[in-house]
């Protein structure tokens, strides 16, 4: 199994400890379950329920699936003003 590396920003890449965390899941699979394996890491009790992910540079759905060689990036809250 290769792992899926998602790339981590701001309050995210604090939490994780990296700015890319190789994550233990086969790809094919959906969001939900990159997720889902995200969780049970340190810092994955930082994660709200539905965080925002990107996949190739666009927004993608919970059960969008991830593709073998696809950038996976989780989108960290933001706060304006």
């Amino acid at each position: 199994m290769t792992p899926v590396p998602v790339l981590l920003f701001a309050s995210y890449a604090d939490a994780f400890g990296t700015r890319t965390l190789p994550v233990p899941i086969a790809a094919p699979c959906s969001v939900a379950d990159l997720v889902d394996a995200m969780r049970p890491l340190a810092g994955g009790d930082r994660l709200p329920a539905t965080p925002l992910v990107a996949v190739n540079h666009a927004y993608a759905a919970p059960s969008h699936m991830v593709m073998p060689g696809d950038e996976v990036a989780l989108i960290p809250p933001v706060a304006g003003g």
